[in-house]
């Protein structure tokens, strides 16, 4: 791929403080519901997940960064002069770049290559989400205080009525000692970049875990729009697996029938191409804080 050549957009304080707003405003939105049942004590078995498989605080989505190559003009007496990985300059302030790549090069690296290699693989749509059944496969205690909708029997029996094809590293890890055999593949952290591919859920939503480790270099426009990908995913990943999540109103996608894995499989192609599309503009976002050193 050519260099990029980059020609620093510069903004004016009205025009990145309409942006800085109008991300924080769709930041609260999205997390609006997650907060309230926090400070109840409630947990939503899918929505919160996404604050607790990913580690990641609603305060973090609400900071807004413009990315690597932006100006942001009359800034120097606004709080985000001292924030970390930015920079004065002539014109006023801007991630720092060169001193983020400095820090954390070996893993913008990988996030790239990972990125880059899932994004240029034919994507794989005979899953039928097993993996989630796979972690509960002969299992007395589940992972999620929800009910099998079929019963541990009948969820053991599509386990072994199914070949199994999970190329998830973070996904496969959970699978029980039973299940992990009857995969076919047996991913790694260190095979991901060479395994992982469009059409896989977890990858899919991983592209927000990323998205946040890249930090400043990633626009908030685009940390957001990953975030939402992944809570979208997490709903159908749910509602595919074996738990019983009608209370929840997540109707069954039944992928143990004909119907159920052809509505998994339509659903699956979209979320690819959602997450493909992300992926570049994350990787984008990587080669702009590149040439902007």
């Amino acid at each position: 791929m050519p260099a990029l050549t980059l020609t620093p957009m510069v903004l004016t304080r009205a025009e990145w403080q309409a942006r800085e707003l109008t991300h924080s405003e769709r930041a609260d939105a999205l997390t609006a519901d997650h907060r309230v049942r926090a400070q109840r004590g409630e947990k939503h078995p899918i929505e919160d997940f996404l604050f607790t498989y990913y580690p990641f605080k609603p305060r973090l989505l609400r900071r807004w960064h413009p990315g690597a190559g932006v100006v942001l003009t009359d800034a120097a007496g606004d709080d985000r002069a001292d924030w970390r990985w930015y920079r004065g300059t002539r014109d006023g302030i801007e991630v720092d770049a060169a001193a983020f790549l400095e820090a954390k090069g070996a893993s913008v690296g990988f996030i790239e290559k990972l990125l880059s290699r899932t994004a240029a693989r034919v994507s794989q749509f005979g899953c039928f989400g097993l993996h989630e059944w796979a972690m509960v496969y002969k299992q007395d205690d589940i992972r999620h205080a929800v009910p099998l909708r079929l019963g541990q029997t009948g969820t053991d029996e599509v386990v072994e009525s199914h070949h199994i094809g999970c190329s998830h590293f973070d996904a496969f890890r959970f699978f029980t000692p039973d299940a992990a055999p009857r995969n076919r593949l047996q991913p790694t952290r260190e095979s991901s970049p060479e395994l992982e591919q469009p059409g896989c859920l977890h990858a899919g939503m991983d592209v927000y875990k990323w998205a946040v480790k890249l930090g400043p270099l990633v626009p908030g426009e685009v940390l957001l729009d990953a975030f939402v990908l992944a809570r979208d995913i997490r709903w159908l990943d749910m509602r595919a697996s074996p738990y019983d999540m009608a209370p929840w109103g997540a109707e069954p996608v039944a992928i143990e029938t004909p119907d159920g894995k052809a509505e998994y499989v339509r659903q699956q192609r979209a979320f690819a191409g959602r997450s493909n599309a992300l992926r570049a503009r994350v990787v984008e976002a990587i080669r702009v804080a590149r040439a902007a050193v």
